[in-house]
């Protein structure tokens, strides 16, 4: 069936929702039992008015009768599912290219949350260019666990989907993920900047720990290791690999083959150190919900830290001259500017914010991001400024 779908974060409160349940007009929800009750709450306070089903993935109909006495029906995942499998009825109304599969809502950081339209065009234009910089195939294995109303999650997924390959899921806490890892083992390892500084102080810290021998053991891989990385995008090494990081590499299952960075900057000590004790390539992208996830990517094979890498095959790029802050693209020796894309993985537009797309466009149709670049002559890019001022959360 053609559907458009959303997704609410954790951390969102309950005007937050309002706003999205409001926009879209929104009729089913599926959620953990968890919610249950905020919803079933926010309906008999008029903050849920459209909502009529909720599905409970973790099966309990406890709370059936209260939901019923607030205008909700309440049902369970498996019981949803067992009954879809009794009833043989032909699909249609299958969706086009140009058809919307998800709504993606900003974060809202400078006013209501927008929802950006993603159609299947866009998504998956944004997928097929992942094998450009990540080979995947029936054996690549991925561990999900960051939110899935997130665009890099959704990206990821798939990607792998398309290929074949396994998907593995965290058991809720982020704080085991090493135990859900070295069950799964996974060949792909994603995260953001955040949860990447994290695993950068618990294993600096204990090397830090060391003396002795040991120090100095360390302490010349680690050398020896950055060097190669540097100079020749080396990430393996016989010897210290296995006498020195052969522990960490486990920390993650073992079998991690490409570690995957976006949706802020990470510092590029903590990018090179973790490529060293990790052994494997770190690519960092960049983009926004209104490209698809990546609009750049960075190479295996470039040892060069402090930039994003250059366009995905299916975007276009270039920098405009921002004046009121003294960037412009004939600036020597690298071109600088607003960073402006064009691609079928740019969406089409926010829902139901006419005025506002139109100003996230220019006159050629290109899609101004608000972010200022530098271009370098390998043809990648930095980041390295704002021309319209937001938070950006790591």
């Amino acid at each position: 069936m053609n559907s458009c779908v959303t997704g609410f974060y954790d951390s969102m409160n309950d005007s937050a929702i309002k706003y999205i349940i409001d926009q879209t007009q929104m009729t089913i929800i599926f959620c953990e039992g968890k919610y249950v009750q905020r919803l079933i709450d926010m309906k008999k306070a008029g903050k849920a008015e459209t909502i009529v089903d909720i599905v409970n993935y973790d099966d309990s109909l406890e709370l059936k009768d209260e939901a019923a006495a607030a205008g909700i029906n309440l049902y369970s995942y498996s019981g949803m599912t067992n009954e879809g499998n009794t009833i043989d009825t032909e699909l249609n109304n299958l969706p086009g290219p140009e058809d919307l599969v998800l709504m993606s809502f900003t974060s809202g950081t400078t006013g209501d949350a927008k929802g950006v339209k993603l159609t299947h065009r866009n998504l998956m234009m944004d997928v097929e260019s992942f094998e450009e910089c990540i080979p995947l195939s029936r054996e690549t294995t991925m561990i999900s666990y960051l939110p899935y109303p997130h665009v890099f999650e959704q990206a990821l997924m798939g990607a792998i989907l398309m290929k074949g390959g396994r998907i593995g899921y965290f058991n809720g806490n982020p704080l085991l993920l090493t135990q859900d890892c070295s069950v799964l083992k996974p060949t792909v390892f994603p995260s953001v900047p955040r949860l990447y500084n994290k695993i950068y102080a618990k294993i600096k810290s204990q090397f830090d720990e060391f003396t002795g021998c040991k120090a100095f053991l360390v302490n010349t891989a680690l050398a020896s290791k950055t060097n190669n990385l540097l100079a020749n995008a080396e990430y393996t090494h016989g010897c210290y690999d296995y006498l020195v990081f052969k522990k960490i590499k486990a920390l993650l299952g073992g079998r991690v083959e490409f570690m995957v960075t976006g949706s802020a900057p990470i510092d590029r000590e903590v990018l090179a150190f973790l490529k060293v004790c990790f052994a494997c390539p770190i690519l960092e992208g960049y983009g926004l919900s209104e490209t698809s996830a990546a609009a750049t990517a960075s190479h295996r094979d470039d040892p060069n830290l402090g930039h994003v890498g250059g366009p995905v095959r299916c975007t276009k790029l270039r920098l405009k001259d921002v004046p009121e802050m003294n960037y412009f693209a004939t600036d020597l020796p690298y071109p600088r500017g607003e960073i402006q894309m064009k691609g079928a993985n740019v969406f089409p537009g926010y829902f139901k914010k006419p005025e506002i797309t139109a100003e996230a466009f220019d006159a050629q149709g290109w899609f101004c991001s608000g972010d200022v670049g530098v271009a370098y002559p390998n043809g990648s890019i930095a980041v390295i400024d704002r021309a319209k001022q937001i938070f950006k959360l790591s």
